[in-house]
């Protein structure tokens, strides 16, 4: 097996050097941590390939230090806990949060080695390091969240989630995905008009996720009002997002009133980021770990004033603009540690750019001397040039936004002499 990197946590210097010696002579890289803060610190670091990690240390025991891992969304390497006082409630506990196994000491040498290299076996199938719930935090709105998630996980039903653009809606939906079943996405919609059970194919046995109904024109939705009758044919879970609420969604003219009922059978709001701000700090962490183990970013940490300052700032762009911040801090900070000025100044960045982006749209340069015909053409210009800029002209949600069937979408914006990006 190639050398991979084994961090060992344990208090007792004669079990670290006795693992670490043992595992350089199978051509393993070893670190050593003496206690939980020690581990801590190399975890954040780099992401070691496996961890052997005692239970009983002085300063945090090991089974906290994996559940905290797990709530940070660490957790993405096989840990194996090491205990000489093991007992099968503490194993079965271990393996519960997420440890790959279990080692009771004194540790023979066949079995330790053993374990090893199931572990390291496993590791190459572990998940990738991603955003995903597990790193949410502990508030009481994002815990009722996952419990109302696992609750819809015992169905197949469809599912709408309503919560804002840039959100946490994906890792909903991602939550009641099951790993090794496939995944569909879907942001562009002209297949559920055309050829909606090819979705159902696709996806068959897994989930099929549709990010934003309200986009949807009249023909998509009756594709989708068709793939949901069918789903349970080809054992998909459709989970639907909308930005809108249902009463928002009743109210849009376009939107069928029977595949409304349909998405109300099964609904679940999801908290912005400003309803769980308690929260921040850990994401903020996870955020920046992410950057490190995937981009290879260097590790900085935030001091607590640059956390309170994250925690404080209003986040309209929700978790998007959470991570544009993040990202923006850890590689534009010059210290060793990200700081208050650090977060500042790049939150003053990220305001002023939506400042003067809401200004400039209230700005129309329109001449109200000329005849109403006119100078109606010239707001409509205006409109829909600003909306196709921050869009990306995406023509879906420019249908949505003006509320035209696209057909006469396309008809408006040839009339007023607006070119559509290929």
């Amino acid at each position: 097996m190639a050398s991979r990197h084994i961090l060992v946590v344990d208090d007792e210097i004669g079990i670290r050097e006795l693992l670490s010696d043992i595992l350089q002579d199978e051509g393993h890289q070893v670190s050593l941590a003496e206690n939980a803060q020690a581990a801590r610190d190399a975890r954040l670091k780099q992401r070691p390939d496996m961890v052997l990690l005692d239970i009983w240390m002085p300063d945090c025991d090991g089974i906290s230090l994996l559940k905290e891992w797990g709530n940070a969304g660490l957790l993405t390497m096989p840990v194996v806990m090491m205990s000489g006082h093991g007992t099968i409630d503490t194993a079965v506990e271990a393996t519960r949060i997420g440890a790959f196994d279990f080692l009771e000491k004194p540790i023979a040498l066949q079995k330790l080695l053993k374990t090893v290299t199931a572990a390291l076996k496993h590791a190459e199938q572990h998940p990738k390091t991603e955003m995903n719930l597990a790193s949410f935090g502990k508030s009481l709105v994002i815990n009722e969240l996952k419990q109302r998630l696992e609750q819809i996980s015992r169905t197949k039903n469809a599912l709408l989630l309503v919560g804002k653009k840039g959100g946490s809606v994906e890792l909903c939906a991602r939550f009641l995905h099951i790993a090794g079943t496939p995944w569909l996405g879907l942001s562009e919609y002209e297949k559920l008009a055309t050829a909606p059970l090819s979705l159902l194919e696709q996806s068959r046995e897994g989930l099929l996720f549709i990010d934003e109904v309200s986009a949807l024109n009249k023909t998509e939705q009756k594709g989708l009002a068709l793939l949901l009758t069918k789903a349970e044919k080809y054992a998909v879970r459709v989970v639907c997002a909308s930005s809108l609420s249902l009463p928002q969604l009743a109210d849009q003219p376009q939107f069928d009133s029977s595949l409304l009922q349909m998405l109300s059978i099964s609904t679940l709001k999801v908290p912005a980021l400003n309803d769980h701000r308690e929260d921040i700090p850990d994401l903020a962490t996870a955020m920046a770990n992410l950057l490190v183990e995937t981009a290879g970013v260097q590790y900085k940490s935030f001091d607590t004033a640059a956390l309170n300052a994250l925690r404080n700032a209003d986040w309209q762009g929700d978790l998007a603009a959470l991570e544009a911040v993040v990202q923006n801090v850890m590689l534009s900070s010059l210290g060793e540690k990200i700081a208050l000025d650090d977060v500042t100044r790049v939150l003053e960045q990220f305001t002023s750019s939506v400042e003067s982006h809401e200004l400039k749209s209230l700005a129309l340069p329109i001449d109200l001397a000329l005849p109403l015909r006119e100078a109606r053409d010239d707001f409509e210009r205006h409109y829909f040039q600003h909306h196709m800029a921050v869009i990306n002209s995406n023509m879906s949600k420019l249908a949505e936004i003006s509320g035209l069937e696209r057909t006469h979408l396309y008809r408006k914006l040839k009339q007023l002499g607006i070119k559509i990006k290929g």
